[in-house]
Order: C-alpha cells, then sequence, then structure tokens
C-alpha cells in the first residue's frame, strides 16, 4: 500500500519547526522534508498510513497557526505512482 504524503505550509522558520514538532508528536509520520520555498514561506512534508498523516497535518496547522500564517496544507492519501517520482527529483 502507497504512503500518504501531508504538508503544511507557513510563513515562518519558528512555525515550521513547531509544526514539524507537533506533527511527529501526534502521529506515526516521518518528516520527508522542510523546503525554503522562499519569500519567509516554508513547507513541511510528512509521510505515513493516511490516518496518521491526516492528524499530523491538522496537529501541524494547529501548532504553527498559533505562531505565524499558515499559507495552506494538504494530504494526498495515496500519491499517484507519477507524483513519488516527481518528489523523489525535488526532495532527491
Amino acid at each position: 500500500m502507497r504512503q500518504a504524503i501531508g504538508m503544511v505550509e507557513v510563513r515562518s522558520l519558528v512555525a515550521a519547526i513547531q509544526a514539524a514538532d507537533t506533527m511527529v508528536k501526534a502521529a506515526d509520520v516521518q518528516i520527508v522534508d522542510l523546503n525554503y520555498v522562499g519569500s519567509g514561506i516554508i513547507s513541511v512534508v510528512v509521510t505515513g498510513e493516511v490516518a496518521a498523516v491526516k492528524a499530523a497535518v491538522d496537529s501541524g496547522e494547529e501548532a504553527a497557526g498559533r505562531l505565524a500564517e499558515v499559507i495552506s496544507t494538504n494530504v494526498i492519501a495515496r500519491p499517484h505512482e507519477e507524483v513519488d517520482k516527481l518528489l523523489d527529483q525535488i526532495i532527491g
């Protein structure tokens, strides 16, 4: 079974680190990437089982929202293998 992917994008390094910490403590997920998008925007990407990723993203959004602006969040339940290839190229 494919792993789900969850993303939280915020406008603050401190909030991104808080979101990442909260996500891994809230559910059984692994951090895949912490990406500096630009203009102070940072995204945190996690992977795991669908329910765990949803819970982690919700928790991360709430925690980061207390510190800074949350730009967006998303959960992709079972990404297509083409998306996996794209993420492998981006994340390395």
